[in-house]
């Protein structure tokens, strides 16, 4: 492994959309990417692995499932003594989030959501944080959104989702406490309407690609602020949006 890389990243949910677009981004800028695969029978890892096959190391990981993380961080460990940048990408979306409370509610999918986009980067900072602790960057970023905001609430469903992302601020927010004062900074991120597949299929309505989405993202995750020091939230057009 090149020890003149820019550095080493984790980047979880890096199968296709948001998250593959980050670790190609990192891998374009000569970092060294862990990136977590959830869906091996996706192809775009892959031809981004043959594009990079000494700098992208795919890892397997779910990260609703607290052994698949542990064992993530160990395989990572194995390859690396540290994680300079860890991303947590990955999160979940429903067809159900747009049942009203005048239609039958889908909980045990709730449970998922708010498994995975809520609980999942805790798992995650967790299992990584000693790989974390060794580096002198310590930067954990989170990828939000603008439906977690509770003052700007304007929806009348999406329980499930918009539960889970405020859950997810909410983390983050005791993650700033505890560690900031140890080293680490953070970026809690909205990235905007992307065609991803979210709900399954690629969304043509949306108003960014991954790509670009990925080129406003990876500045903000890349770029010191002169207000480490104030967790917000912050969507890709640099606007801070409230908690």
């Amino acid at each position: 492994m090149n020890a003149e890389c820019k550095g080493f990243a984790l980047v979880t949910g890096a199968d296709r959309g948001l998250g593959q677009a980050l670790a190609a981004g990192l891998l374009d800028r000569g970092w060294q990417v862990f990136a977590g695969q959830y869906m091996p029978e996706w192809p775009e890892l892959d031809a981004l692995h043959a594009r990079f096959p000494e700098a992208l190391h795919l890892v397997p990981l779910d990260v609703g499932d607290e052994a698949s993380v542990r064992a993530a961080a160990e395989l990572t460990a194995a390859e690396t003594d540290r994680i300079d940048l860890l991303i947590n990408n990955a999160g979940v979306m429903s067809s159900t989030v747009f049942a009203t409370l005048r239609e039958p509610q889908d909980y045990a999918e709730m449970h998922r959501l708010y498994d995975i986009n809520a609980l999942g980067p805790i798992r995650v900072v967790e299992a990584f944080l000693p790989l974390t602790d060794r580096s002198q960057m310590k930067r954990l970023c989170f990828v939000s959104s603008e439906a977690g905001s509770i003052n700007a609430a304007r929806r009348t469903a999406w329980y499930g989702y918009c539960m889970s992302k405020a859950a997810l601020n909410m983390a983050v927010r005791i993650m700033f406490n505890h560690l900031y004062p140890e080293g680490y900074t953070f970026r809690l991120y909205h990235p905007g309407w992307m065609r991803t597949y979210m709900m399954g299929k690629k969304n043509p309505e949306a108003d960014l690609e991954p790509e670009e989405a990925a080129v406003y993202a990876l500045s903000y995750f890349l770029t010191p602020r002169a207000d480490e020091g104030r967790l917000v939230l912050r969507d890709y057009r640099g606007r801070e949006w409230p908690f």
